[in-house]
C-alpha cells in the first residue's frame, strides 16, 4: 500500500509539539529528545500505511515512548531501573496543599527537578496527562497497560512530585520574614 505524504502530515504533524514534550520528559535531554523524536516520526512513516484511523495522537505518542524505550534501553539502561526513593524524598514537614503551593510560586525549576527524580513509568503517565492532557483511556493504549494501573500511578506520582517539591522549599514562611521585617 502507497503512504500518501499528505494524509501522514495532516494526521501526525500537529502533534510534533507532543511527541517532543513526551521524549524530552521521558529522557531528561532535549537533544536526545530531537533524536528520537525524529527517529519515532520515520517509524510512524514506514508504518502510517498500518494506521486504521482513531486516536491519531495517542498512535504517535505510543510511538514516541517506545522508541524512547528503545533508547534507554540501548543508552541509558540505569534510567530504567532507577527506584524512587521514600526514605530520601519523604515528607518532613506539613507544608500546604501542593496545588496552591505551586499556584503560589512560578518556580519552573523546581517543578523540573521534581518531575525528574520520579520513576520514569510515573514521570511518563503524569506527563501525559497534566502537560498533555490525555485521557486515561488514551493513557492506557499509549503505554500499553491497564486504566487502572494508569489511575493509581498518576496518584502515586501526583503524591511523590508535592513530597518531593515541599521537601525542597524554604521551610521559613513567608508571614515569618515579613513580621521580622516590620519590626526593625
Amino acid at each position: 500500500m502507497a503512504i500518501q505524504t499528505g494524509n501522514f502530515e495532516e494526521a501526525l504533524l500537529p502533534h510534533l509539539n507532543a511527541a517532543f514534550n513526551l521524549a524530552r520528559w521521558l529522557l531528561r535531554n532535549n537533544q536526545d529528545a530531537e533524536d528520537v523524536v525524529q527517529e519515532a516520526y520515520l517509524r510512524a512513516f514506514r508504518f502510517f500505511g498500518d494506521f486504521r484511523g482513531g486516536n491519531a495522537r495517542a498512535w504517535l505518542l505510543t510511538i514516541v515512548r517506545n522508541t524512547c524505550y528503545t533508547f534507554l534501553r540501548k543508552n541509558r539502561p540505569q534510567d530504567l531501573t532507577t527506584p524512587f526513593c521514600e526514605a530520601t524524598h519523604g515528607e518532613r514537614h506539613n507544608p500546604l496543599d501542593p496545588e496552591a503551593s505551586l499556584g503560589q510560586t512560578a518556580d519552573r525549576q523546581l517543578l523540573r527537578e521534581a518531575l525528574e527524580e520520579l520513576p520514569l513509568n510515573a514521570r511518563e503517565v503524569l506527563v501525559l496527562r497534566e502537560f498533555e492532557d490525555l485521557s486515561y483511556g488514551e493513557i492506557a493504549e499509549v503505554a500499553n497497560i491497564p486504566i487502572g494501573t494508569v489511575m493509581s500511578t498518576i496518584h502515586r506520582a501526583r503524591e511523590r512530585l508535592r513530597r518531593s517539591i515541599m521537601s525542597r522549599r524554604d521551610p521559613t514562611p513567608l508571614r515569618h520574614s515579613i513580621s521580622s521585617e516590620m519590626r526593625e
